[in-house]
């Protein structure tokens, strides 16, 4: 069978073909455990390699160096991919039990939160799961396309899905293309919802989309075709190679002004983002089309729609669990649902998620206070934790 071979990638080419191969592997991996049979001996080695090869990438100031083209390199932060590939060896070699223990010793409080978690949502039954992925069920990775899905993450979240979950559901601001290869989970075992919900492939296969009107959609390709010639520039192209990239989504379209480790100069991230600013106001000055959304990160350009009482406004995540719920019958009207998040933008998800049924139960991973209190401030029913692997223990252990 295909693995991976214990070789240092040279270009940032190798590294994503490198992590596109990790998530080839890890898929098998995910399955022979889910179905109870054991892992092909091959699985561990070609992680190995994977780790290997990761770790003896030169490094320069704490970045991994990759050649680009015509001469030039970019540093990258690779402490994400790096530390999953560790975590996965240590799983599948050492088991689940002890990989539990090396988790409770990384994270301190580990342990407490993970019990009021359980307390939380003992006994579940859910009608219908919403979370979130990165930073909420997934670790913040540099960059969208090698933020691979783990081993562990992929067996703790299906197995919960599958004993605790009608409906589980992955929502995320990502383009639905992007979510799909990174991720490992089985086919069938969550609804994939991205572009806030706008877009989705169901459990069975097909793809679900949320209208555009054409002159929205002849808005957007307008757009589009504008951030492409602009990062094409060479003062700019070092965006698309950052944390999101530039991604084109449905309904949305996003670029990174900066990464989670701070590649970028402030004041350079902080010109690029007003350059964003003044591309959208000239191709709509009267801002009927476009709203912007700066997460201090990403860039997220987002088509406008128009709701009863509120005239137009940005597509949230909240008007994608409406459509979500109505198009692939959740039943979360009156039904016991879990929502996790982790930023403000996934707090219209709760929002929606209580009108439809007071009853609601959430956990937020974050340790911003002002985030804290509005997620509690909205029900009673609520746990915050701080580290996405409490999360994912919580729910893979029920």
């Amino acid at each position: 069978m295909a693995g991976i071979e214990h070789v240092a990638p040279e270009t940032l080419k190798d590294f994503y073909a490198l992590m596109a191969a990790s998530a080839a592997v890890r898929r098998r991996a995910v399955t022979a455990l889910l179905d109870g049979r054991p892992v092909d001996e091959d699985i561990p080695a070609a992680l190995s390699n994977l780790l290997a090869s990761l770790e003896e990438i030169p490094e320069e100031e704490g970045r991994k160096r990759l050649a680009l083209d015509h001469g030039r390199t970019i540093g990258l932060d690779m402490g994400y991919e790096i530390d999953e590939a560790r975590k996965d060896l240590f799983y599948l070699e050492e088991g689940e039990d002890a990989f539990l223990d090396m988790l409770a010793d990384f994270h301190p409080g580990f342990d407490e939160f993970v019990g009021r978690g359980r307390e939380l949502l003992r006994g579940a039954r859910l009608d219908c799961l919403v979370t979130d992925r990165d930073g909420t069920v997934n670790n913040y990775c540099a960059r969208y396309l090698t933020s691979v899905q783990s081993v562990y993450n992929a067996v703790f979240l299906t197995r919960f899905a599958r004993a605790h979950a009608a409906n589980p559901v992955l929502l995320t601001s990502a383009p639905l293309d992007g979510l799909i290869q990174i991720s490992v989970n089985p086919e069938g075992a969550f609804h994939y919802a991205a572009s806030k919900g706008r877009e989705c492939l169901d459990r069975d296969g097909r793809v679900r989309r949320l209208a555009i009107t054409p002159d929205k959609q002849a808005a957007m390709d307008a757009l589009n075709a504008r951030l492409t010639l602009l990062t094409k520039r060479p003062e700019y192209e070092k965006f698309t190679l950052i944390g999101s990239g530039l991604q084109f989504k449905f309904g949305q379209s996003t670029v990174a002004r900066q990464d989670i480790g701070g590649s970028i100069d402030a004041a350079e991230s902080g010109a690029f983002l007003a350059t964003l600013e003044a591309l959208v106001a000239e191709l709509d000055p009267q801002g009927r089309n476009f709203r912007i959304e700066d997460t201090g990160l990403d860039v997220e350009i987002i088509l406008t729609v128009e709701t009863a009482g509120e005239g137009l406004k940005d597509f949230d995540k909240g008007d994608g669990v409406r459509f979500l719920n109505d198009e692939l019958s959740l039943g979360m009207a009156g039904g016991r649902n879990l929502i996790c998040g982790d930023t403000g933008s996934d707090v219209p998800m709760l929002r929606v998620a209580l009108e439809l049924s007071p009853g609601t139960k959430t956990i937020f991973v974050t340790e911003n206070k002002e985030l804290e209190e509005r997620v509690t401030g909205l029900t009673d029913a609520a746990l915050i934790v701080p580290e996405p692997d409490m999360l994912v223990t919580i729910l893979g252990t029920l």
